[in-house]
C-alpha cells in the first residue's frame, strides 16, 4: 500500500474525483485509457520501473537529447502522478488503494491473480490478443494486429501488398474502448461491491473498427466462394488531387453522389447511373480518375471544399499536422491549446458539459515525483446489492437513441449490450442511413435489413418509427424523453433545432435527462452545420496523411474514426451519469466526432510543435519497428505481416531465416541501423517469403518470438481460431438476413457469458410495444400508422 503521507486532492470540478486509478502499463492504449480517467478528474497514479516507462523516452525520431521526457508522454500523461516501485513480487502491493488497476503485457502484475486476490477491484487487462485463447502472450504490432483482425487486408490496390491504416490508430483506440469497459465496470462495482476483469483485446478492436464488417456482410449474402479473389480496394470518389494539395470527399448516399458529379460537371452522367456503383467505378479505376481529376486539379483546396459544403457534400482538406493547426474550425472552437509546459500544442479534452471550459491540464509528472506521498485511502465501501446483476451496469436505464450511420448508434449499442433499454428511433419516410448499405442485396424482399453496419451496430435496441417533422410524432418522442436517462443524437446541429428538439427543450421537459449531442464539427464554428463521416475525420486530422504507399498519395483509413467517436460519447455519457449523482440534474454533453479523432491523432500534432517532426506515411512501416512489412509468400493473395520490435526479436527471425551472412553485419544489430538499411533487409526477406509457405513461416516466426501474422481475409475472420476461442463472434438469429456469425464487444467481462441477447431490430419493429408503454391506445397507434408517423415498410419500398 501506499504509505499514508500527504493530503489528498481536491475533487471539486472532478467528475471521477473520488476514483483511484493505479496504471502499470507502458503503451499507448494504456495511456490513452488512463488519460480519459483522468481527464474526467481520476486521480491516476502511474507507477514505474527505475527508468522510467518506454513512452518517456519516445519520440519518432528517437529519444530527446536534452533529457526531457518526449513530449507524447506529456500529452498522455498529464495531471497524473508518477511512483517508482519495485517491479519483484511486491508490485501488486501498489493496487491496494485503488478502485480500477490498469495492465497490459510490460506490468509486473498478473491481471487474473489480482482481480482474484482484491474481490472489490475493476482489474483492465489490454492486450493483443486477450487473456485466453491460442495467441495469447504472442508478440505483436499494429500491423500484424491489422492482419490477423482483418483490418488489413481490406486496403490497398488489387496489383500492390495490403497497405495498413497509419498511426497507430487501433492501438489508441483500444485504450479508448478500455476507458469504456472500465468506468461501466466500476459502476458495476459501485453497485454490488463485486469487481470485474475486463479483459480487452486489441485485435478485437481492429475488426470491429477497421474491417467494416466484411465478414458480416458476406454471411449476409450465403458465403459465396471467395477463392482467389482480392478484398482490398479504395473508396473513389476519395481523396483527389487539386491544384495546391488534396481534398477529401465521401458520398455515403445516393445523393451525396449525384450531388458529386454535379459539383464536378458531369452532371451528364447522371443519366444511365454507370458510374453509381463503386463496384464500376473501381473496374474503370483509371477511366473515372481522369474524369474526376479533369475538374479537381484545376481547383485550389479551399475552392473545392467551398463548393462542396455548399452542395451538403461532406468535404475536408487532406491535413498534415501543420494545415490542420491552421484551419479555421480548429482555431475558432479552440481545439489545441498550449501544453502545461508551454513547449507544444495538444489536443483540448473532447467533450464539455454544458458548454463548460475543461479544466486547464496539469503538468506530466517527472519520474517518480510522487513516490513516497501519495496518500493511503479505502476503496469506497458497497453494500452488495444481490439483486443486481454483474456486467449489466446500466440494467433499468432508458435510451431515447436518436443516432444513425455507425457513430452515434456504436455508442447507444455498447450501453444497450450492458444492460440499458435502447430505442432507436427513425422514421419510414427517412430510415437511419446505415440501413441503404444494404443496398448491396437490392432485389431481394426487405433488402434494408440486410446492412452489416446496422446488423452490428445495433444489437439489443428496439426500434420505433416517427415522423418528427409532424407534431404528434414530435408529441411521442418528448412523451420518451420525460421517462429518459439518457437522449442521444448525432446530427448536424441545423437538423435537431428543425425539430425544436434543442437542449432546451429536452431540459425542460426532463431536467434530470442527459443529453449527449455528437455533431461532426460540434455545435458552434464555421463548419457546424457540414455533414460529415468517419471519412471526412480521417481526411481533415492526419490519419490519412500517415496512411498509404510511400509512392502514393494519402488514402482513407476506412473506418475507426466512426467507432472511436462513438466510443468517446460512451464514456462522456457515462461521466455526466456520475455528475448526475453529484447534482441531480442532467447535463447537455457536446462530444464532437472530429474532437474525438484528433485526440487520437495527436502524436503528429505533438511532434511537429515540439521538434518540428512532419510526420507522414510510410507505406508498411513504422518508426516502432525494424524491419516490418508485408511480404508476398508462395501462392496466390498469400501475404506475411512481419514485425521486429526489438533485438531479441531480431535474433529471432535471423534464425527463422537460417542465420544468414547478411544478416549478421554489425550495421543490422542496432534497432537504428537497421532502419537505416531497411530497403536492403526488405529484398532479403522478400525472396525468403516468395518461397515459403505463409502457415509454416508464421508458425516458425511466432515460435521464434517475432510478432507475425497473416493478412486475413475480412470476410472470414469468424473462422480465425483465437476468435473462435474467446467467442467474439456470437451466433445472431434475424428474421430476415438470417443466421449470422455477428462480432461483439471487443472485450469480455467475467461475469458476462454474451453479449447480444436480440438482433438489429426491424424498422418500427417495436413501434406497438414502445407506445403501448407510453400508455398509447391501441386506436392510437392505429391512428399515427394511418397517418404515416408510423411505420414498417420504407417510404421508398
Amino acid at each position: 500500500m501506499f504509505p499514508a503521507v500527504g493530503e489528498a486532492r481536491s475533487t471539486s470540478g472532478h467528475e471521477l474525483g473520488t476514483v483511484r486509478v493505479v496504471d502499470y502499463t507502458s503503451g499507448i492504449a494504456g495511456a490513452y485509457c488512463a488519460k480519459m480517467f483522468s481527464d474526467a478528474g481520476a486521480d491516476v497514479i502511474l507507477v514505474e520501473p527505475a527508468h522510467g516507462t518506454a513512452l518517456r523516452s519516445w519520440t519518432c525520431n528517437g529519444a530527446p537529447t536534452d533529457g526531457t521526457d518526449g513530449a507524447l508522454f506529456r500529452y498522455l500523461r498529464h495531471g497524473q502522478r508518477s511512483v517508482v516501485v519495485d517491479r519483484g513480487p511486491d508490485a501488486a502491493g501498489s493496487a491496494a488503494d485503488a478502485d480500477v488497476v490498469l495492465v497490459d503485457g510490460s506490468s509486473p502484475v498478473d491481471a487474473r491473480r489480482l482481480a482474484e486476490s482484491h474481490p472489490g477491484l475493476v482489474v483492465i487487462s489490454i492486450s493483443p490478443f486477450g487473456l485466453t485463447g491460442p495467441y495469447t502472450g504472442r508478440a505483436a504490432s499494429e500491423l500484424t494486429i491489422q492482419a490477423e483482425s482483418g483490418a488489413l487486408a481490406i486496403r490497398g490496390r488489387a496489383d500492390r501488398a495490403p497497405i495498413q491504416a497509419g498511426g497507430q490508430v487501433t492501438e489508441w483506440v483500444t485504450g479508448v474502448y478500455a476507458a469504456v469497459g472500465g468506468l461501466a465496470a466500476l459502476f458495476s462495482a459501485r453497485q454490488t461491491g463485486r469487481g470485474e476483469l475486463v479483459d480487452v483485446s486489441w485485435a478485437e478492436v481492429a475488426n470491429n473498427t477497421c474491417t467494416l464488417f466484411s465478414d458480416l456482410s458476406d454471411g449476409v449474402a450465403g458465403r459465396p466462394d471467395i477463392t482467389g479473389r482480392p478484398a482490398r480496394s479504395y473508396e473513389t470518389p476519395s481523396i483527389e488531387p487539386t491544384s495546391d494539395g488534396y481534398v477529401g470527399f465521401n458520398t455515403n448516399s445516393r445523393q451525396q453522389f449525384d450531388d458529386f458529379l454535379v459539383l464536378i460537371g458531369r452532371g451528364d452522367l447522371l443519366v444511365d447511373g454507370e458510374w453509381s456503383g463503386l463496384g464500376a467505378r473501381s473496374a474503370r479505376w483509371d477511366e473515372w480518375n481522369e474524369i474526376v481529376r479533369a475538374w479537381t486539379t484545376q481547383h485550389t483546396t479551399a475552392e473545392i471544399v467551398e463548393l462542396a459544403a455548399l452542395m451538403r457534400i461532406p468535404v475536408s482538406p487532406v491535413a498534415d499536422a501543420e494545415t490542420l493547426l491552421g484551419l479555421e474550425h480548429v482555431v475558432q472552437r479552440g481545439v489545441f491549446i498550449t501544453s502545461p509546459d508551454g513547449e507544444f500544442r495538444m489536443p483540448r479534452r473532447p467533450w464539455t458539459f454544458d458548454g463548460e471550459v475543461a479544466p486547464a491540464p496539469d503538468a506530466s509528472p517527472r519520474l517518480g515525483q510522487h513516490t513516497g506521498v501519495v496518500e493511503s485511502r479505502p476503496r469506497q465501501a458497497v453494500a452488495a446489492d444481490t439483486n443486481t446483476t454483474s456486467g449489466r451496469p446500466f440494467a433499468g436505464l432508458r435510451i431515447v437513441d436518436l443516432t444513425a450511420w455507425w457513430a452515434g448508434p456504436s455508442a447507444t449499442a455498447m450501453f444497450a449490450a450492458l444492460g440499458a433499454d435502447v430505442i432507436h428511433i427513425e422514421s419510414a419516410r427517412r430510415p437511419d442511413g446505415m440501413r441503404m448499405a444494404g443496398g448491396a442485396f437490392f432485389g431481394r424482399p426487405q433488402w434494408w435489413e440486410m446492412s452489416s453496419f446496422f446488423l452490428a451496430a445495433n444489437t439489443n435496441k428496439r426500434d420505433l418509427t416517427l415522423d418528427l417533422n409532424s407534431t404528434a410524432g414530435r408529441a411521442v418522442v418528448l412523451r420518451m424523453i420525460a421517462e429518459a436517462d439518457i437522449v442521444f443524437e448525432n446530427f448536424t446541429p441545423r437538423v435537431l433545432e428543425s425539430f425544436d428538439l434543442g437542449w432546451d427543450v429536452v431540459h425542460a421537459t426532463n431536467p434530470r435527462a442527459i443529453m449527449v449531442r455528437m455533431p461532426a464539427f460540434g455545435l458552434d464554428g464555421p463548419w457546424r452545420d457540414r455533414p460529415g463521416f468517419a471519412q471526412t475525420m480521417e481526411q481533415m486530422t492526419g490519419l490519412a496523411w500517415q496512411t498509404g504507399y510511400l509512392d502514393d498519395q494519402p488514402r482513407i483509413q476506412r473506418g475507426p474514426c466512426d467507432p472511436n467517436g462513438g466510443m468517446h460519447a460512451a464514456f462522456a455519457a457515462m461521466v455526466a451519469l456520475e455528475r448526475r449523482k453529484r447534482t441531480g440534474l442532467g447535463s447537455l454533453v457536446e462530444t464532437p466526432m472530429v474532437e474525438a479523432a484528433i485526440a487520437i491523432a495527436a502524436e503528429p500534432i505533438v511532434e511537429y510543435t515540439a521538434y518540428g517532426n512532419l510526420i507522414g506515411r510510410d507505406g508498411n512501416r513504422s518508426p516502432r519497428a525494424a524491419p516490418q512489412g508485408v511480404y508476398a509468400c508462395s501462392g496466390d493473395e498469400r501475404w506475411l505481416a512481419l514485425s521486429v520490435l526489438d533485438d531479441l526479436q531480431w535474433a529471432g527471425l535471423q534464425r527463422v531465416l537460417g542465420n544468414p551472412a547478411w544478416a549478421s553485419d554489425p550495421a543490422l544489430s542496432t534497432f537504428v541501423g537497421r532502419r537505416a538499411h531497411h530497403d536492403e533487409i526488405d529484398e532479403h526477406i522478400g525472396r525468403w517469403a516468395a518461397a515459403a509457405d505463409l502457415d509454416t513461416a508464421v508458425l516458425e516466426l511466432v515460435a521464434a518470438g517475432v510478432a507475425a501474422a497473416p493478412a486475413w481475409d475480412s470476410r472470414r475472420v469468424h473462422t480465425n481460431p483465437q476468435f473462435i476461442a474467446r467467442h467474439f463472434f456470437e451466433l445472431v438469429q434475424h428474421p430476415v438476413a438470417g443466421n449470422l456469425e455477428t462480432p461483439t464487444v471487443p472485450f469480455r467481462f467475467d461475469s458476462v457469458d454474451t453479449w447480444i441477447h436480440t438482433a438489429a431490430p426491424l424498422l418500427g419493429q417495436h413501434n406497438t410495444e414502445v407506445l403501448t408503454e407510453l400508455g398509447c391506445t391501441a386506436e392510437e397507434i392505429e391512428a399515427l400508422d394511418a397517418a404515416g408517423i408510423i411505420g414498417t415498410t420504407p417510404a421508398f419500398a
